[in-house]
């Protein structure tokens, strides 16, 4: 938590700093993406780095504008990461009913009563993409028919 925090305040001096130290932002970020334990971070901070480097070495305005957008985007991971946290602590979200998890899974909203035709098309869309034919796997396929018989039939599941 300390190095995030010293890592927020670098990369925000770095932010508002004009001109800016390109070089400097390519040291911070390429620490980032080295050290950093949180893949969002990590990643974030690798697809920063050649924009980074880029700007360096080219005074484009295009090129300026690109990093210090990229700079941005890292630096609020980093915001995300070091914000406070509310509520329960390391607590386990709650475990979805079979239905629920068969609502999610078909795109349908968790508290509304659905009719079959509902279920229907939500499944028809959902089948369109996940067929095995159109980049789907058969395993997906199989697992949204066994939601929509879930939601259709809703007494015959047990909760897994």
């Amino acid at each position: 938590m300390e190095r995030l925090e010293s890592w927020k305040l670098a990369l925000e001096r770095l932010r508002s700093a004009q001109p800016a130290d390109w070089d400097e932002a390519g040291r911070v970020v390429a620490e980032i993406a080295r050290m950093s334990t949180d893949a969002t971070l990590r990643q974030a901070a690798e697809q920063a780095l050649p924009v980074l480097r880029q700007a360096v070495v080219n005074d484009d305005h295009s090129v300026t504008l690109a990093a210090q957008r990229r700079l941005g985007v890292v630096l609020e991971v980093v915001h995300d990461l070091a914000a406070p946290r509310f509520g329960r602590r390391n607590a386990m979200p709650k475990k979805l009913s079979s239905e629920d998890r068969a609502r999610k899974m078909l795109g349908l909203p968790l508290a509304v009563q659905l009719t079959c035709d509902d279920i229907n098309q939500a499944y028809r869309r959902a089948a369109k993409g996940m067929h095995p034919d159109h980049g789907g796997t058969a395993q997906a396929f199989i697992d949204l028919a066994a939601a929509r018989d879930v939601l259709i039939h809703p007494g015959a599941h047990k909760d897994a």
